[in-house]
């Protein structure tokens, strides 16, 4: 241990006592005898933060926050202030670090004493870094490093027919439709639908004013007694003021379409196959209508579920269209050489007006009555009448099967053929995609579901009649 060194006074200094003159050399006060060796030398020293409870040399310049000393009490005795190292130190995620790891940390002489005692709910803190990193004893397996989270691979690829959240691409869909991870609800099946086969397609979407779509369709293929290929699209129109509209042409399409793809294999004329269908697809939705009785007491006002229809067939050179209510079918020519033309009539009091001459065509449709339509599927229709016609066009070209969603927006035959690319016999899903954007960039007010099938000239002697 070293001892301290006696300090003598000087020429011209006072006693710190009671400031009466010293000589040179003298070792107490000679008026009150006050100890001079006792006097502590004076010091430029700043103090730094310690590291590792080692006092660091002094660095010139060097300066750092310290604790103001606090005052004496009465008995003279200075109050004892803490050093930064005797401070407990949490780390932000609320772990106490170790003893070495108070460097660098500013002092907080606020904190109290047993701060090591408080309790967190946060995660598992993070080992303190030492200051020194030990070497591995040769031959041990070196330790693995943490990963890179910019190399990091990504989550597995979850099982097939998991659905995952549109909006945050990662949470589970639950049975409910809703983001297990982001709580985000999930767009319905049959918000937006596509499908495609090798001579038809069909694309159907809820729009943007309505909350889901009423609109279905139904596309396929069938394969004639002589083996020539027919093809087949439905599409149906919920009507809105009627109780499950989505249900009523969802059952009307799936029935009419089973219906064709039974018929048509076994040699019936296609016309007569699109009868038989419509009134299958009535007996479908009326047999919605046949709900229990307590529905009925819960809901006294409801109605029958009910929809339109149109649906068009193209086998053995000809061209069959079918309809009730006010869903449309056109025929546009690829060339455009020659006319489109409307194959349909609809079902509305619009179109009554006009059959009677009361009124021309713009003048109808401008009413705000023009779309009420008087002919529909549903339990509670007045009589069923399915309109049936029959084509055979002399040059090749595409038949589009729609909703009102999208005539509104191409009411005018002259309208429909612009709109529908001059490419839609080789590419129908695009031509439908198309459609469809018609009609959502033209406001969107309604559902909307077009079918595109294309029509190729059969020469003359081949296919069936």
């Amino acid at each position: 241990m070293s001892q301290m060194h006696q300090q003598t006074a000087g020429a011209g200094s006072t006693c710190p006592g009671c400031e009466e003159p010293l000589e040179a050399g003298d070792l107490f006060c000679g008026a009150c005898g006050y100890d001079l060796s006792a006097q502590p030398a004076g010091s430029d020293d700043r103090p730094t933060v310690a590291m590792n409870g080692s006092s660091p040399a002094p660095q010139p310049g060097a300066s750092s926050q310290w604790p103001v000393a606090p005052d004496v009490d009465s008995s003279d005795m200075p109050v004892p202030a803490h050093l930064p190292t005797d401070l407990p130190v949490t780390e932000s995620s609320g772990g106490e670090l170790s003893p070495n790891a108070n460097a660098n940390v500013s002092p907080n002489p606020a904190e109290p004493r047993g701060a090591e005692d408080v309790r967190t709910d946060a995660p598992s803190p993070r080992p303190a870094e030492p200051d020194e990193y030990p070497l591995p004893a040769p031959g041990a397996p070196p330790e693995p490093e943490p990963a890179d989270p910019r190399t990091a691979l990504p989550d597995p690829t979850p099982p097939a027919g998991t659905k995952l959240c549109v909006a945050c691409r990662s949470g589970r869909v639950d049975p409910d439709g809703y983001c297990e991870n982001c709580g985000h609800a999930q767009p319905r099946e049959r918000d937006h639908m596509e499908q495609e086969l090798d001579a038809v397609a069909a694309v159907s979407d809820r729009g943007l004013r309505h909350h889901r779509n009423e609109d279905a369709f139904a596309i396929s293929s069938a394969a004639l007694p002589d083996g020539s290929p027919a093809v087949v699209a439905i599409v149906c129109d919920g009507v809105s003021s009627a109780t499950r509209p989505d249900e009523a042409s969802l059952a009307a399409s799936r029935a009419a379409n089973e219906s064709l793809l039974a018929a048509l294999p076994r040699g019936t004329h296609p016309q007569q196959a699109m009868h038989d269908a419509i009134l299958s697809a009535a007996d479908a939705v009326n047999a919605l209508a046949a709900e229990p009785t307590q529905a009925r007491e819960h809901s006294p006002h409801q109605n029958a579920p009910a929809c339109t229809l149109v649906g068009s067939i193209i086998a053995g050179g000809l061209l069959v269209v079918g309809w009730v209510g006010d869903s449309r079918a056109y025929w546009v020519p690829d060339d455009r050489s020659g006319p489109t033309v409307r194959l349909t009539e609809d079902d509305s009091w619009a179109a009554q007006m006009v059959a009677a001459g009361l009124m021309n065509e713009a003048e109808a449709y401008a009413d705000e009555r023009a779309h009420a339509i008087t002919g529909w599927l549903g339990a509670d229709a007045y009589e069923l009448e399915p309109h049936t016609a029959s084509f055979k066009p002399d040059r090749a070209g595409v038949v589009v099967v729609c909703t009102d969603g999208l005539w509104n927006y191409a009411e005018a035959v002259e309208d429909m053929a612009r709109a529908v690319p001059v490419d839609s016999a080789l590419r129908p899903l695009h031509s439908a995609q198309v459609l469809v954007g018609h009609a959502l960039d033209g406001g969107g007010h309604d559902n909307v579901t077009v079918a595109i099938l294309p029509f190729r000239v059969v020469p003359q002697g081949a296919g069936s009649a």
